[in-house]
C-alpha cells in the first residue's frame, strides 16, 4: 500500500491530477487557433476558465468526469466490467455533463437500446473520446499480462469507440503512463510503447511537422501530445505547450496531462493549477488514483 510519502504516490496522483489539470487549462483555449490564442491571451499558462463552455476558473470536462466514471465503475466491481462500464457511462450521461462529443453519445445511446455494452465496430469512430479517459485502466493494471491490459483497455474504449486506430492510441497511452510509473526515462518511452504504435500505425509519425491546432481525430491529438511531451522538460512546458496549439485544447492537455504527471509526479504541477481545482475534482481524482493503484497489487 503507497502512502504519501511514497515516491509513488508523487506519481500516481500527478496522473490524475495531471489529466483534471490539463483538462481544465485546455478549455479555456478549446476550438482556438494558435494564432487565436496568441491575439487574444498571448501564452496562456493560467487557469483562467471562460472558453467556448464559459467555464469558471479550473472547471474540468467530460475528459475528466468521464475518467472519474469509468474509474468508480472499475472500484465498485473491483475489476473492468462491460456492463458495469457502459452503466457507468449512461448515467454519466443521466447527469447533463457541461459537454459531450457525438461519437460518445452515440455509443452511449447503443448501450441503452441494446443492452451489448460494445458498440459496433466503425472505420469513422477513430475520435479522442475513448483515449481521454482511459488511465483508470493503466492505473489499475499495472504489472498484468500485455493481453490482460489490452483487453482491459478494450472494454472500457469500446462502449464508445470500436475502432482499431482507437485502440492502438488507448494502449500505447496506458503503456507510456505504467513505463513512466516504473521510472523509465523518455528515450525508453519513446523507444518502447510509441515506437511500437509507430511500427503498426505510421500515421502516428509525429517528428516531421509541428501539430497545429489539433482535431478530435486520435491521430492529431497524439501527435501534439507526443510533440509537447518528448520535446519539453517540465510539466508545466509540456501542457503550456501543448494547449497553446490550440484545437482540441481540452483532450490534448488531458492526455499529455496524465502522461506527464505519471512522468514528473504531483509535486512538479504548478501549485496555483492544483489549487484553482474544484475541490471535489482534486479530492476524487486523488482518491481513485490510489484505489485504483491498489487493486493492481
Amino acid at each position: 500500500m503507497i502512502g504519501s510519502h511514497d515516491p509513488l504516490y508523487d506519481k500516481v496522483t500527478g496522473a490524475y491530477l495531471g489529466l483534471a489539470v490539463g483538462d481544465a487549462l485546455g478549455a479555456t483555449v478549446e476550438f482556438m487557433t494558435a494564432r487565436e490564442i496568441r491575439t487574444s491571451l498571448g501564452r496562456h499558462d493560467t487557469m483562467r476558465g471562460g472558453g467556448w463552455l464559459h467555464l469558471k476558473r479550473g472547471q474540468v470536462t467530460d475528459d475528466t468526469t468521464m475518467a472519474l466514471a469509468l474509474g468508480a465503475s472499475i472500484l465498485q466491481q473491483g475489476r473492468v466490467d462491460a456492463h458495469s462500464v457502459a452503466e457507468a457511462f449512461s448515467n454519466w450521461l443521466r447527469e447533463k455533463p457541461v459537454d459531450i462529443g457525438n461519437t460518445v453519445r452515440r455509443g452511449i445511446v447503443h448501450y441503452r437500446y441494446s443492452g451489448n455494452p460494445e458498440a459496433p465496430e466503425s472505420e469513422f469512430d477513430a475520435g479522442n473520446g475513448a483515449a481521454m479517459r482511459c488511465l483508470p485502466i493503466a492505473l489499475c493494471t499495472v504489472g498484468q499480462t500485455s493481453d490482460r491490459i489490452k483487453a482491459s483497455a478494450r472494454v472500457q474504449a469500446h462502449v464508445t469507440h470500436n475502432n482499431a486506430v482507437s485502440d492502438a492510441a488507448c494502449e500505447c497511452i496506458i503503456a507510456m503512463v505504467q513505463s513512466a510509473l516504473a521510472g523509465d526515462d523518455k528515450a525508453r518511452i519513446l523507444n518502447g510503447p510509441v515506437s511500437s504504435l509507430l511500427r503498426i500505425y505510421p500515421q502516428y509519425e509525429f517528428h516531421k511537422k509541428r501539430c497545429e491546432t489539433p482535431s478530435a481525430y486520435i491521430v492529431e491529438t497524439l501527435q501534439a501530445v507526443f510533440q509537447a511531451f518528448f520535446d519539453t522538460d517540465s510539466f508545466s512546458d509540456c501542457l503550456v505547450d501543448v494547449v497553446n496549439r490550440g484545437g482540441d485544447a481540452d483532450t490534448t492537455g488531458a492526455i499529455a496531462g496524465m502522461i506527464a504527471g505519471s512522468y514528473y509526479g504531483i509535486s512538479s504541477i504548478p501549485r496555483d493549477w492544483l489549487q484553482a481545482l474544484d475541490r471535489d475534482i482534486y479530492s476524487a481524482c486523488e482518491a481513485q488514483a490510489l484505489g485504483l493503484y491498489r487493486l493492481c497489487g
